[in-house]
């Protein structure tokens, strides 16, 4: 297939910065204002999503049918700019910054990954085979997803749990993905083999400390999150939750954004039970608790519902009917993953190689996933990300960073796109 070159960016050479946020500003309002209209165009969102973002479904994508969301396609010979999304999120989750990105000059590509929405072919039972959703299998995902658009190289962002899936890309492939924007997730890269342990004694490494056993036996007995997700009960108890899909996306998202004023992350000491404990129970729950519950303390009110703009009750429709059709039991197989030992063990095979194309980091300044993997922060920016060209904290935005800060999002990942590349002119 023919590489595809990049193409000038129309009406975007000659500006100063606040007349390029001042542009973006008013294009964001305007595509806000367009989404009111319906979007025939588009699988789920008709109501929400702006005009100029269509469906489109990819087949024979490494067994799947992929449903993408995408924006700027009406011009040919652009770049491509792949948005990854995380958990419980879908493509729809980059709804708002897809139109000014493609108006900086890119073929905007949001996928459903595997396990989510409208890409099919995936298994949604806890039983299933997990080496399908496997972090290598997904880079193959997103790799066939590449070839199968007819590009050659790409620059590729990921949200949360896409964060990860973005650096594995990017670690993996810097052939193909040619810069990585990581959101709200730092990334700590490949585990590490033993090094210069043939001559040490035999078990001299010491024993690591078991975090579960450690959360449970606190005074207030807590769990993490992640080993929640693990557990077959969490998909119906949040796929079933008492007070409605609904009501658990919005108190969920409510829960993890800038509008709960609880959102004052800090860097953590350590990762020992009374460490991580500090975080907010959406990570460190009740060890009676499931997901659901947990949430639902945290409902907001009838006004502060009312005040919210960047998550309306239409959108919260969105994710709970999407959820509702396909279930969590797909995202959720990416956390379980983690937990076998012989598919981690594959990661091991990439062992102290590191990112080596121009990165950057994207985060709400109150989102709590900065700071829950101890030590994670500067380990990315000086062993594994050696070209990271911006680290940035949003005023305003907690974990739903690019729907809570559009604008601010959208501007910082143009500003690292043409620094990094010049202007696609220039490619």
């Amino acid at each position: 297939m023919p590489s595809r070159e990049r193409s000038p960016v129309s009406g975007c050479e000659g500006i100063t910065r606040r007349e390029g946020i001042w542009r973006l500003t008013g294009f964001i309002c305007a595509a806000a204002g367009r989404a009111s209209a319906t979007n025939r165009s588009v699988a789920y969102g008709q109501n929400t999503i702006p005009s100029g973002i269509r469906s489109r479904f990819v087949d024979n994508v490494n067994g799947l049918r992929i449903h993408v969301l995408e924006a700027g396609f009406d011009v040919p010979n652009r770049p491509c700019l792949l948005l990854l999304h995380g958990f419980p999120e879908l493509a729809y989750s980059w709804r708002k910054i897809m139109l000014p990105l493609a108006s900086a000059g890119y073929h905007v590509v949001a996928p459903d990954l595997r396990g989510y929405g409208r890409t099919t072919g995936w298994d949604a039972h806890y039983e299933t085979d997990l080496h399908s959703f496997s972090m290598l299998n997904k880079v193959r995902d997103v790799i066939g997803l590449v070839s199968a658009s007819g590009y050659r190289s790409v620059d590729v962002v990921g949200h949360d749990f896409g964060s990860p899936l973005a650096g594995w890309c990017a670690l993996i492939r810097p052939d193909v993905f040619r810069s990585v924007t990581m959101m709200s997730a730092p990334f700590v890269g490949a585990p590490a083999l033993p090094f210069n342990s043939a001559n040490a004694p035999p078990h001299s490494n010491p024993a690591v400390p078991d975090l579960d056993r450690q959360l449970a036996a606190l005074a207030r007995p807590r769990k993490y999150y992640q080993r929640y997700y693990t557990t077959r009960d969490a998909d119906q108890n949040m796929r079933n939750c008492a007070q409605g899909l609904h009501a658990f996306f919005r108190a969920y998202y409510h829960y993890k954004s800038a509008d709960w004023k609880g959102n004052q992350p800090f860097p953590l000491k350590g990762r020992t039970a009374e460490e991580m404990a500090k975080m907010p129970t959406y990570y460190v729950m009740d060890l009676d608790k499931g997901m659901c519950e947990t949430a639902m303390e945290h409902m907001p009110s009838a006004a502060e519902i009312a005040a919210c703009r960047w998550l309306t009750e239409a959108d919260v429709d969105v994710y709970a009917a999407e959820y509702g059709s396909s279930g969590f039991q797909g995202g959720l197989n990416g956390y379980c993953v983690s937990s076998d030992p012989k598919l981690a063990a594959e990661l091991q095979l990439f062992s102290g190689r590191t990112i080596d194309v121009p990165s950057c980091f994207i985060s709400g300044k109150a989102d709590w996933g900065v700071y829950q993997n101890p030590g994670a922060i500067d380990k990315m920016r000086t062993d594994v990300c050696k070209k990271m060209m911006g680290f940035h904290l949003v005023e305003g935005a907690g974990h739903w960073v690019q729907q809570e800060q559009p604008g601010r999002v959208s501007e910082l990942l143009i500003q690292f796109l043409r620094r990094q590349a010049g202007s696609p002119s220039q490619r």
